[in-house]
């Protein structure tokens, strides 16, 4: 074809797909920005090979729909290289399209992932969306071109590709639980075993641990709970086993004319602050996201409005935070006891949030498998923090990503394709063998490593993982988070999962929605938009090893656009989502509360007891400064290790430091590295944030020490 040829006037139309096995020079007006095509020597496939049929719009002309394409003298035929699988569920560039090779049929049982000859699949017209918010067919040739790479690079390599020295490696084996089990294992996971198992009602500390824990849940809350066990309770009984506490012994039922809007722990017109239409932009973390949607649902249901997952436009809104007077809490700003009650409290919220929308969450059971115990690549996460934590105590996320991020970003983010284009195969295979032997000791040469190379060694570590960095547990549950009905609750959802996740999984993630971040905001140089990351990403995070064996073809359909979708709200939201919402924390506060209510009556005298209020520790009484309006703040660190500061209306924390460090030349920190910290009464320690009003904080906890020390992140 001509050069002439190639470039279409405006105004041409695509009228039909026809699938055929060559590989063609990309032309034309829905090439896709993708990698760069194949050789056409090459003897493998392409996923989804074929031609265009174009027309001039001046001429009208018909394509059979389900045969080949007769053409007239001014119709102009291109072909174009399209290295990816038809998705039936995404916007398309062309009207429905022929999947026969003219003088072929295909074969029973073909499939677009094993066979060049696709079986037709009606398409919707051509959205294209030029503001990088919504997904359409053309990014999503990245998404199939990038499996296929997956694909090639998996049957290349054999077993061996993560490194090892012939060891193989065996996969991932996802069990799916068994009746009853599932519960079992949620209320385990939630920290409520006693209730279905009355050996564990001997133990007073769990038994009372349980109630405290009860007491504190939300309506949605307590009835996920009661689901889980009322289900459990049938299981049981069909299997004649023990008897268990009945649900009703567990919950009293809600009363007939209880306030639906009256949520606990939540403000007084909680109703008024969940009806707002989907449009609006602010989240509310003050009352409990399962809550808001119950009452969305409810609303909805009594209009007779009906949605669907796919109704709601697929752009992304800024949302974000309401301001809380008391401070955000992020990650890593509570102590690791108030943690484990922060993620108890999180797994029922999370699965009371999916109940209000109907949602059944199958989590599956992962089954261990031999892994490697040393190494770099296709090394468990926890075993790579290990060894790379006794050489740096502090270490949050593996050595080997640490640097091959730093490195990408050392050479520049303007390489244009980063992420997308894949190195070659072969350097790529030698390139992670030679960092499997010479990493640790310093040897690697890392001024050889080109850009495209170090993107696919990223790749390669993610996918290579042989538990998937979203876990086995929750990546069902990180799936379904598009079945939810709006933007606003998959955005709540998306941050309890992140919340759910380990430490180090969480940690790793976080890094790399970081990096991806600032590789999109090369986007004018290197031309990687935020959806051209997502759906390139995707598949290395979701068909994690020993994952894409498995996978029927209908699933991974179905999984493209869904999972390029998690990838964007993670990298556009992660501001959002590694924060732990104020309604998790009110109940933690809720909870340390009543548990020391129940230690100072077992520790007081009754005579004792009449004179400490309950609220506040025996032991600790509210400084008589603090009556005055003053606050006393403990620094151990300062040549002035003590300060008595005054609590006005406008008083922040960062105002505090600041006072500290004007009266201490001689400090060398820096402000970012201090923290001030709010220590007892109703919390066990919290890092505040800067903007946290003082006077309000004191209010909510007046028996706090506050103590300024070193961040540790």
């Amino acid at each position: 074809m001509s050069r002439q040829q190639q470039q279409q006037p405006q105004g041409v139309v695509l009228t039909g797909y026809h699938s055929n096995a060559e590989l063609l020079p990309k032309s034309g007006l829905c090439a896709p920005s993708g990698p760069p095509a194949q050789d056409p020597g090459s003897t493998e496939p392409s996923r989804r090979t074929g031609h265009y049929t174009i027309q001039q719009n001046q001429n009208t002309h018909h394509v059979d729909r389900y045969g080949p394409s007769t053409t007239t003298s001014s119709t102009k035929t291109t072909s174009t290289d399209q290295s990816s699988l038809p998705n039936p569920s995404l916007a398309a560039c062309s009207q429905p399209y022929s999947s026969t090779k003219p003088g072929s049929s295909p074969k029973p049982g073909s499939s677009p992932r094993h066979s060049p000859i696709s079986r037709f699949r009606p398409r919707p017209t051509c959205q294209r969306c030029n503001s990088q918010d919504s997904l359409d067919e053309l990014e999503m040739d990245a998404y199939w071109k990038e499996v296929e790479n997956i694909t090639r690079s998996g049957e290349g390599a054999g077993s061996g590709e993560g490194g090892g020295e012939g060891e193989v490696q065996e996969e991932e084996q996802q069990k799916t639980p068994e009746e009853g089990e599932q519960e079992e294992a949620w209320l385990t996971e939630a920290g409520l075993a006693r209730l279905f198992d009355d050996s564990l009602a001997a133990d007073l500390d769990q038994e009372e641990d349980s109630a405290v824990f009860l007491s504190t849940l939300t309506r949605t809350q307590a009835a996920a709970v009661e689901r889980r066990v009322a289900s459990l309770q049938q299981t049981l009984r069909r299997r004649n086993r023990q008897h268990v506490p009945d649900v009703r012994d567990i919950f009293r039922p809600p009363e007939k004319d209880e306030e639906p809007s009256k949520l606990k722990g939540g403000s007084e017109n909680g109703r008024k602050d969940v009806t707002s239409a989907e449009a609006e932009t602010e989240l509310n973390v003050e009352v409990a996201f399962s809550e808001q949607a119950l009452t969305y649902k409810d609303i909805h249901q009594r209009l007779k409005v009906t949605t669907s997952p796919n109704s709601p436009d697929d752009k992304l809104p800024n949302f974000k935070l309401l301001r809380d007077k008391t401070g955000q809490t992020r990650i890593g700003d509570l102590s690791p006891l108030d943690m484990k009650k922060v993620r108890r409290l999180v797994l029922v919220e999370m699965t009371a949030l999916f109940d209000t929308a109907g949602i059944d969450v199958k989590a599956h059971k992962a089954v261990k498998v031999k892994t490697k115990e040393t190494g770099l690549f296709g090394v468990p996460l926890a075993t790579l923090l290990d060894q790379d934590q006794r050489r740096a105590p502090v270490t949050k996320v593996p050595f080997i990503l640490q640097r091959l991020i730093s490195h990408i970003e050392e050479e520049g983010l303007d390489t244009e394709g980063l992420l997308r284009i894949p190195g070659a195969a072969t350097r790529v295979k030698t390139l992670c063998q030679e960092l499997e032997s010479s990493f640790y000791d310093g040897m690697f040469s890392w001024q050889q490593l080109k850009q495209h190379d170090a993107a696919s060694l990223l790749k390669l570590f993610i996918r290579e993982l042989p538990h998937p960095l979203l876990t086995v547990e929750y990546l069902n549950a990180f799936i379904a988070v598009n079945k939810l009905p709006t933007k606003k609750q998959q955005l709540q959802a998306l941050n309890l999962l992140v919340l759910l996740l380990p430490e180090a999984n969480r940690d790793t993630l976080k890094a790399l929605v970081e990096f991806f971040q600032r590789v999109i905001d090369h986007q004018a140089k290197n031309k990687m938009t935020l959806n051209n990351v997502s759906v390139v990403i995707a598949p290395n995070i979701f068909m994690f090893k020993g994952f894409r064996s498995k996978v029927t073809e209908q699933q991974e359909f179905s999984m493209a656009t869904s999972t390029a979708n998690i990838v964007r709200l993670l990298i556009r939201y992660q501001n959002l989502l590694w924060t732990i919402p104020k309604f998790i924390v009110t109940q933690v506060r809720e909870q340390n509360m009543e548990s020391h209510r129940k230690q100072n009556k077992e520790r007081a005298v009754r005579k004792l007891l009449k004179k400490i209020t309950t609220d506040k520790p025996s032991d600790k009484a509210a400084p008589e400064e603090s009556s005055q309006g003053f606050i006393r703040v403990q620094a151990p660190q300062f040549s002035k290790v003590s300060m008595a500061i005054q609590l006005t209306e406008k008083l922040q924390a960062a105002d505090v430091l600041t006072r500290f460090l004007s009266q201490d030349s001689s400090m060398a920190v820096k402000q970012e590295e201090l923290c001030l910290y709010e220590i007892g009464g109703n919390i066990q320690e919290r890092c505040l944030d800067g903007e946290t009003y003082m006077k309000d904080l004191f209010q909510l906890n007046p028996t706090a020490e506050w103590v300024i020390k070193t961040v540790q992140r």
